[in-house]
């Protein structure tokens, strides 16, 4: 077993051998610009993008021209957020959100209150899932989209988004998701969600960085461009396409749609063994968010009676993420953890495991035995310090 051990898969995944194999060529071999029609390279270049194309939307259940490639799901979600604003304007000016969504969703609609628009930022339960009797009495007539992520990408919840979409379509409303955590790790189908729009990308599911993509449903709403120039992209997404990036995307798409399953279900098992273990190690352990609506592989969890920074600190062979960001010099609770009624200490407290495909049931077995070690060891601490 090799240390240190790789338990955060939310923050970003290994590239796939298989993946890295399938974009080796586009470097060299085939390095031309698909936007170059005159001659081989340039066509070689353009029929790998479209098949890749045809793999991602394959992925999630969309026709290939419902997919336009970005460089990652933070612009996708910019650009749909700010599209729909700019291209409904004639319909409505209100935008519903929800306060445990990604920084690039959450603060591209609270930038639309300076356009003159309307945000409503609904809470979430304590298990972090969305009240639907919540969601349906901040709808109006001038509510124009509902923009819910698929999965928490530090909790794990899993919001129940044909409900939403059912609800937001009622009121005559487009519906976005940012399903960068869950597809890929879940079965996800855009017309089973009922969607209109989401956005993922490819470091997420063992493909490469700086490569993302956004759904838009045919016959739903014409986006206007983010980004201006050369028309790429059938004029949505301005600029040279990565074409090695491109490419192996697809590849991770199409290994997802093969293996999803039963990697979720080896994955899952894994985590339940990691609480399973931690629960018996450590008293008073406290998950958060709900067990049943979630990720297979997530586990985030608090400490009571420990000391935030000291638990992360002490994680020194185990890669995984501290429930708080430290900004600055001072640490400060986790904004989900927050949002789901956390107390600010045993928020600062917590622990976000991130289990994938090249984890093993060694690394869960060593990985709990080692912070169990280390709360023990900081309870007894604070005890012998505590007046």
């Amino acid at each position: 077993m090799n240390r240190p051990i790789y338990l955060d898969y939310h923050a970003t995944t290994p590239t796939d051998p298989r993946v890295v194999e399938a974009m080796l060529p586009f470097f060299t071999e085939h390095f031309g610009n698909p936007a170059s029609r005159n001659h081989a390279f340039g066509w070689r270049a353009a029929e790998a993008v479209e098949r890749a194309r045809e793999q991602v939307a394959r992925l999630i259940g969309a026709h290939h021209r419902e997919i336009t490639f970005t460089g990652g799901a933070t612009e996708s979600n910019n650009t749909i957020i700010r599209g729909v604003a700019r291209a409904a304007r004639d319909r409505g000016s209100h935008v519903v959100t929800v306060s445990t969504e990604h920084p690039s969703v959450l603060e591209t609609c609270l930038a639309l209150r300076e356009e003159g628009l309307t945000v409503t930022v609904l809470p979430v339960e304590p298990d972090g899932l969305l009240d639907l009797d919540r969601l349906e009495a901040a709808l109006a007539p001038g509510t124009i989209l509902v923009s819910v992520m698929a999965a928490n990408n530090e909790i794990g919840v899993l919001q129940p988004l044909a409900a939403i979409a059912a609800i937001a379509r009622r009121a005559g409303a487009l519906v976005h998701t940012d399903a960068s955590q869950a597809v890929g790790k879940v079965p996800f189908d855009v017309a089973a969600a009922g969607v209109d729009l989401a956005s993922f990308t490819a470091h997420k599911m063992c493909g490469p960085k700086g490569v993302g993509a956004m759904y838009v449903r045919r016959r739903s709403l014409r986006l206007p461009p983010l980004v201006h120039g050369g028309g790429q992209e059938r004029g949505l997404r301005s600029g040279t396409l990565n074409v090695p990036a491109i490419v192996g995307f697809g590849a991770a798409a199409e290994i997802a749609r093969h293996e999803v399953e039963d990697e979720g279900r080896r994955v899952g098992a894994m985590r339940d063994a990691l609480l399973e273990d931690l629960r018996e190690r450590v008293p008073g352990l406290r998950v958060n968010g709900s067990l049943s609506a979630r990720l297979p592989h997530n586990l985030n969890v608090s400490f009571p009676g420990v000391e935030g920074e000291s638990l992360a600190m002490a994680c020194d062979d185990i890669a995984v993420s501290a429930g708080a960001a430290c900004g600055t010099a001072t640490a400060t609770p986790s904004r989900i953890l927050t949002a789901i009624g956390v107390e600010p200490d045993l928020a600062l407290a917590s622990l976000r495991f991130g289990l994938g495909r090249w984890t093993t049931a060694d690394e869960v077995a060593y990985a709990a035995a080692k912070v169990a070690s280390i709360v023990s060891r900081l309870r007894q601490q604070y005890l012998e310090v505590r007046p």
